[in-house]
């Protein structure tokens, strides 16, 4: 659990600051308490002082009665609750995207290349083994650049429904490994355990040519730099 605190410096400028990192054997609201209050009172600090609370939306952290923000409430009348702007931004992204045919069916699609590649080790390893391939061709021929950390073998991943960040890495973890995903999706065609895999494999190699795909895939990227450059813009 990572606790961050947000407070007045002495000049009356509104600071916010990374403070700690703890492990929690559970995250019940009681526990969650425990340890906050833990990492406070090793550092002096009162809870008694508090006066805010953010947290996202779950029961065990919003609960009105037995959540995080209830029991410190109980202690500090003055801790009020606020839902976590990033995670209301972030619902309310994924729930718009949502009423968008075009973009569900896209993420819809999306959800199923990988799946199908992470449905087996086989499959797994052989993405990674393709990938590797590929990259040594790009590097060789001068298509990608060189440093550190930036030709890893990665992999493919899922988009989370609460988490909107969760889709930019899908996209991205796709555009990467576009061609090897390709490759691993034919190999499925081939070689699947049963005609219904293979058959969506098929299916999804056809997804992954059409025009209505390809042009989403580079439509939502685009609209996520837009937005991360205009961020960048304002502070």
């Amino acid at each position: 659990m990572s606790i961050i605190l947000r407070f007045v410096d002495r000049f009356g400028i509104l600071t916010e600051r990374f403070f700690e990192i703890v492990q929690v054997s559970n995250t019940t609201a009681s526990t969650l308490k425990k340890k906050i209050s833990d990492v406070l009172s090793r550092f002096n600090l009162s809870s008694a002082n508090l006066r805010g609370q953010g947290y996202d939306g779950a029961s065990n952290m919003s609960g009105g009665c037995n959540g995080l923000q209830a029991l410190f409430l109980k202690e500090c009348p003055y801790a009020y609750y606020i839902h976590c702007f990033a995670h209301r931004l972030q619902l309310a992204l994924v729930g718009a995207s949502s009423k968008e045919v075009s973009v569900w069916l896209f993420f819809s699609k999306l959800s199923t290349i990988v799946n199908l590649i992470g449905f087996s080790p086989k499959w797994h390893t052989e993405l990674h083994s393709v990938q590797a391939i590929e990259i040594a061709r790009m590097v060789t021929s001068g298509e990608r650049d060189t440093g550190r950390g930036i030709n890893q073998i990665g992999n493919l991943h899922r988009s989370g429904s609460t988490r909107w960040s969760s889709h930019f890495d899908s996209i991205c973890s796709l555009i990467d490994m576009y061609g090897a995903t390709m490759s691993v999706l034919q190999s499925i065609v081939e070689e699947g355990s049963s005609i219904s895999l293979r058959g969506e494999a098929a299916g999804s190699l056809i997804v992954m040519e059409s025009f209505d795909f390809i042009f989403t895939l580079y439509s939502i990227i685009d609209k996520f730099y837009s937005i991360k450059n205009r961020r960048v813009q304002l502070k």
